[in-house]
């Protein structure tokens, strides 16, 4: 039953990119503030305290949230502005997928601070210093109206068809192989890794026959095998460098789960080993170090051991000498049913292309896990053991695509 063709159309890929730690409860931080979790209630609470809030938006892998936390929340004058004048709340964005969709623009970590009245005032991008934060904190203080960083709502019309006009095909086509870095492999200018959606597009065509499209993803995938961790397994999420040498260590399921199944088609299309040594190293890392107990998989992990052990001091050491310190990059141990979907879509395709039972068991393990403790009676799938919203769209899109995957590997009617 293992069907020949193991990438798709990526529009499911794409809804899920679309749809959405460390704070599910109220915290105190050792400089006194104190940060609550994102709920219903906290802009009655602002306007019942005359508070601006101020949303510390993270996630558990992310290195420059750690250091903003260490640095930046921790330093007075940005401690005693906070404490003056604002709820701060902090969140985590694999949790909270509604706040990772509507921010996901604005980094991570992303900082947005709001009017008692729920107004966007300042949406900032990224690490933000001390000195920075302080300024910005008193400046809104001063004059909490929106500023720049704040656009206008865009105004989204439905479409009047589903399907792309051909002068709309035609132009995504050509920006697609624009976009393409001839000399460095990949697509974008700055950051490199494999961004799934424009792999699936070049492995659709080179399936079709088309030999540029061929060269073009067999270029990144040989470029990307420089993100590969040789000795625990995993992929790491990119390179801020063109060379692909320069990783940033978080391991994320989005990476892994695409990586896998993506080299794995590769694999299959061409038969270069390195494309299979690849694949099984990031299985390798998913039955390892992600999977659970109960076999469902872990979300992620950190890039760094601690504020004081970074990930580039970490990953240069080989295997051995890891196991020796007695401790690692942090697991983020929660259980989502989109990140599970993903993992169960990389381990089937693996099985697809070369008949891995361990893969193909390990699939239907965690699809059955999550069947038995994350749908829901009426239809869909749940984010997490307990959801500060939802359901959400991803979650049910990324195990249906799951299902269809393990049922047309296996032809188990129960997918």
């Amino acid at each position: 039953m293992r069907r020949a063709s193991l990438f798709r159309n990526s529009i499911a890929a794409a809804l899920i990119v679309l749809s959405g730690g460390f704070a599910s409860a109220t915290t105190r931080d050792t400089s006194g503030l104190i940060w609550q979790p994102w709920s219903a209630d906290i802009f009655t609470r602002a306007k019942a305290e005359n508070k601006l809030v101020l949303l510390d938006l993270e996630a558990v892998w992310c290195h420059w949230c750690h250091v903003m936390e260490e640095t930046t929340y921790r330093d007075p004058k940005v401690t005693a502005l906070l404490k003056s004048k604002f709820l701060t709340i902090r969140a985590d964005q694999d949790a909270n997928p509604d706040l990772s969709n509507r921010y996901g623009d604005w980094g991570w970590p992303a900082t947005i601070v709001f009017a008692a009245d729920g107004t966007e005032i300042v949406k900032r991008r990224g690490y933000i210093e001390p000195e920075g934060m302080a300024s910005l904190l008193a400046a809104i203080i001063a004059d909490p109206t929106p500023g720049p960083s704040v656009d206008a709502a865009l105004d989204v019309k439905p479409a009047v068809s589903a399907f792309l006009t051909l002068p709309q095909r035609g132009d995504l086509i050509q920006r697609s192989a624009e976009s393409f870095d001839a000399d460095n492999a990949g697509w974008g200018d700055s950051l490199k890794f494999i961004d799934a959606d424009s792999m699936d597009w070049e492995l659709t065509l080179a399936e079709g026959g088309d030999t540029d499209a061929a060269k073009r993803a067999r270029q990144t995938f040989d470029a990307a095998l420089n993100l590969i961790d040789r000795q625990d397994g995993g992929i790491f999420q990119y390179s801020d460098e063109l060379d692909w040498k320069s990783p940033h260590y978080e391991k994320i399921m989005w990476y892994q789960s695409n990586g896998l199944r993506q080299f794995a088609a590769g694999y299959q299309m061409w038969k270069n080993p390195k494309y299979l040594e690849a694949a099984n190293d990031i299985a390798r890392y998913l039955l390892t170090t992600l999977k659970s107990p109960d076999g469902a998989f872990h979300t992620s992990q950190d890039a760094d051991v601690d504020a004081s052990f970074s990930g580039k001091k970490y990953y240069a050491l080989a295997q051995t000498e890891r196991s020796k310190l007695g401790r690692a990059p942090r697991i983020d141990t929660h259980i989502y049913a989109r990140e599970n979907g993903w993992a169960i879509s990389g381990l089937t395709a693996l099985y697809t292309a070369t008949g891995d039972e361990k893969a193909r068991d390990a699939a239907i393990a965690a699809a059955r896990w999550i069947t038995a403790n994350r749908k829901l009676d009426g239809g869909g799938f749940k984010h997490g053991d307990s959801d500060r919203g939802g359901p959400y769209l991803g979650d049910s899109i990324a195990m249906g695509q799951a299902a269809l995957d393990l049922y047309a590997a296996t032809g188990g009617r129960e997918w």
